[in-house]
């Protein structure tokens, strides 16, 4: 049987944004080795590449107020975040990795939930500036990944996912969603291929 090839990548440049979500110290850091390097570089990759083209970055942070009262004891996950004094707002840990910093004109949106429009006016931003696809990189794939990909495929955006812009930290989730679940809703591809379809 004849292996088809893949379509190439189109991006339209004027109706994208770049989302980078949870690219923060106490996420990075929880990424082994190797694949903490290869991430950033690949994250780095399409930054630059968005940039020269003109397209929007935007970074979606995680950051609790002091005391955490935007945690309710039902939400398991950011229970155990708030027992353990992680991501509050303004501590180290919370930073986004220097080796992804971002510029001057990039909009960073802080979030107190695990998807990037719930708790954010990102939707706004986005309606604003006329987006209508959105390019998806974060830590986790399970966690800001997902949740923003059905919410944004629910809300009619255009998706792409940047495989090796995301982690996970249990390989065998990050592998089926990206082989077998995030291509029903968008296009995975690889930072390289990303960077060759806008012209970076």
């Amino acid at each position: 049987m004849q292996q088809q090839t893949a379509p190439a990548l189109v991006i339209d440049k004027s109706a994208t944004a770049v989302l980078l979500m949870d690219f923060q110290n106490d996420m990075v850091e929880r990424v082994p080795e190797p694949e903490r390097t290869a991430l950033l570089e690949s994250a780095v990759t399409v930054l630059a590449a968005a940039r020269k083209a003109g397209m929007p970055v935007i970074y979606i942070v995680v950051g609790f107020r002091k005391g955490y009262p935007e945690v309710s004891p039902r939400n398991k996950l950011f229970s155990m975040v708030k027992n353990a004094g992680r991501l509050l707002a303004g501590t180290p840990g919370t930073a986004v990795h220097a080796s992804v910093a971002p510029q001057a004109e990039d909009v960073v949106l802080t979030k107190v939930r695990v998807g990037a429009a719930s708790t954010t006016p990102l939707e706004t931003m986005l309606r604003a500036r006329g987006i209508t696809s959105l390019v998806l990189m974060g830590i986790a794939t399970s966690g800001v990944v997902l949740s923003t990909m059905r919410w944004a495929a629910d809300m009619d955006y255009t998706l792409t996912v940047i495989a090796d812009g995301c982690a996970d930290f249990n390989a065998d989730t990050h592998r089926v969603l990206l082989e077998n679940v995030f291509p029903a809703q968008g296009t995975v591809v690889s930072a390289q291929a990303f960077r060759a379809a806008v012209g970076g």
